[in-house]
């Protein structure tokens, strides 16, 4: 059985909108992470056949894979890449099934909503007083920094988009049909 209602139609634009930044973002994510393995191939290269000192790519890759796991956070929760043991949810009916969903979902929100409240101001901090790293490529922490509330802000969409669906009945909650059972 397919994970939605067939007879229901395309989501309204806001979900679609949001559903097209996760992906966009799952994709920088992941780009993030690739071109950080070639950055460390190219500090031991730099470092073992050149003997020369790394200076920037301990700091670009640290920051790189910080902002893939914020910024590919919608992502996986848009594409359910996320672990979950779904047992429980197997093993009661469908209402049931909804309310734990929403439980869930509002838990997950609420503990993003307000780690956003809290990375808003960290961030902006960081930008007006324009502050660097202490090493000697010093690069403007604004820009690593500004992943956690950019990944965090679309996060708290993405979650409210899944709820809004599961609510709308577009789609069963935690893409369970009604006849997935334990």
């Amino acid at each position: 059985m397919s994970s939605s209602p067939a007879h229901l139609g395309d989501p309204p634009l806001w979900v679609a909108a949001v559903h097209a930044a996760s992906r966009l973002f799952g994709v920088v994510a992941a780009g993030l992470i690739l071109v950080s393995i070639g950055v460390v191939c190219q500090m031991v290269f730099v470092r073992a056949v050149l003997g020369q000192s790394s200076i920037w790519q301990t700091e670009f890759v640290t920051f790189a894979l910080i902002a893939s796991t914020f910024i590919g956070a919608p992502y996986i929760l848009l594409t359910r890449g996320h672990v979950a043991v779904d047992v429980v949810p197997l093993m009661v009916d469908m209402p049931a099934r909804r309310s734990l969903h929403f439980v869930g979902s509002l838990v997950g929100l609420a503990f993003c909503a307000f780690f956003l409240y809290a990375s808003i101001p960290w961030w902006h901090e960081v930008w007006k007083l324009n502050q660097t790293t202490s090493s000697m490529w010093r690069a403007r922490l604004w820009i690593p920094y500004l992943a956690v509330p950019v990944g965090l802000g679309l996060l708290c969409l993405q979650y409210l988009a899944e709820i809004w669906l599961v609510m709308a009945r577009r789609e069963h909650p935690f893409g369970l049909s009604p006849g997935d059972k334990l």
